[in-house]
């Protein structure tokens, strides 16, 4: 869908109709909508906590000053779907999101606000970057950290003391153990860093593909906490530069180790606040009986921020011991840092993150894995893992 069709002037006749529409079929419950250009096309998709007030919210908005009444007016139709609660609706809409890439939802969209993200490049010859989005579907991604300028800092100290490339993802690339097929000796270096000792040279063949591999190696062990050695090299530095009285160069060095500390501290906090999200979420359909809902309870096995698998409520032993298997398979999974996340992933961790800062309460509604998979651990009372107690009750998003 063009960017013009948001300049179009109201359309007062077919405005009223779709109102008139919603006000007489739409409900008050939770669910996901649509918004339809004349040929068909899906140009946005939103979520309500409840889609009878936000729908009618915008026939109302102020043109042509909001987006609301600039989408309302491009919109030839709309259709909408009910889920059982607003978190739902939320996982509903990110996936619809991801699948059908709305012009209106994507052009604009933030993987989360004030959130930074370290993006480790696909390809031969990997590289570390800062970056606000989680676009690239090749990409793993490592966050979110807060403050750019920090994790900026970090990135690229660890990236010069690994020597890691930061040029053109499509540079072209000739390794040393691929001299028989270039003249490697009349390669020059596309940039500066090389000379200046912080970065291999992939793109030069000034090092072999196995020499980079182990370098990106050790960058990923570093972002999953498993080893700080790069930090290893900074003191050795230091202590030259302290031992011949260099202190203008050890305060040098001294700045890129708070750097280095900076980030690794913000990888050991992630990775305990990833593996606190980390149980089944059961969320009660509160839907009233008078308007078809109450029966559509819900259970979600979220790992490390990430919902990995959603069943309704097992009632029936078949279908609890279902679920327990499949909660078995992620509670055998080894605890520590956390991996390196595609973009859906990461999309999908800062939506979970989001949603219990949002509303701690629902906290309340979550059981460790173990009550799952340990059936004589299983609360007292009537021998069953309590169902949620309540759902969210916080505002929607457009």
């Amino acid at each position: 869908m063009s960017a013009l069709a948001f300049a179009v002037a109201p359309a007062a006749e077919s405005l009223e109709t779709l109102r008139e529409r919603v006000k007489q079929q739409a409900q008050r419950r939770p669910g996901v909508y649509q918004f339809h250009d004349a040929a068909g096309g899906i140009f946005y998709v939103g979520k309500a906590k409840d889609l009878r007030a936000r729908l009618l919210s915008y026939f109302t908005a102020a043109w042509p000053d909001t987006k609301a009444s600039q989408l309302i007016r491009a919109a030839a139709d709309i259709t909408w779907r009910y889920l059982p609660s607003e978190f739902a609706a939320l996982l509903e809409e990110q996936r619809l999101i991801a699948r059908l890439r709305p012009f209106s939802n994507v052009r604009g969209t933030r993987t989360l606000r004030r959130m930074v993200f370290v993006k480790v490049t696909s390809g031969a010859a990997p590289k570390l970057k800062l970056t606000e989005q989680t676009t690239d579907r090749s990409a793993r991604y490592y966050g979110p950290f807060q403050g750019s300028y920090r994790t900026g800092d970090g990135v690229r100290v660890l990236s010069d003391l690994l020597k890691l490339r930061d040029c053109a993802q499509d540079r072209s690339l000739v390794y040393s153990d691929q001299a028989d097929l270039f003249d490697a000796a009349a390669m020059q270096v596309g940039c500066i860093r090389h000379e200046l000792g912080t970065c291999l040279g992939p793109c030069a063949a000034k090092c072999s593909a196995g020499e980079y591999r182990e370098a990106h190696e050790a960058a990923v062990d570093f972002l999953e906490g498993r080893t700080v050695h790069p930090m290893g090299r900074i003191l050795d530095a230091m202590n030259d530069a302290s031992g011949a009285k260099d202190f203008e160069r050890a305060a040098h060095w001294r700045d890129k180790m708070d750097a280095l500390e900076d980030l690794f501290a913000a990888i050991s906090r992630l990775r305990a606040a990833t593996e606190a999200l980390s149980f089944v979420y059961g969320v009660r359909d509160r839907t009233p009986a008078s308007l078809g809902g109450g029966s559509d309870d819900r259970v979600y096995l979220i790992h490390r921020g990430v919902v990995r698998a959603e069943a309704p409520w097992p009632d029936t032993p078949i279908e609890k011991d279902a679920f327990a298997r499949t909660v078995e398979r992620y509670t055998a999974l080894p605890k520590g840092a956390p991996v390196a996340r595609t973009a859906p992933e990461m999309d999908q961790l800062a939506l979970v993150m989001s949603w219990f800062r949002q509303n701690p309460d629902e906290f309340d509604a979550t059981t460790p894995f173990k009550d799952w998979t340990a059936p004589d651990d299983l609360p007292a009372g009537n021998g069953t893992v309590p169902r949620a107690a309540r759902t969210a009750d916080s505002g929607d998003t457009a």
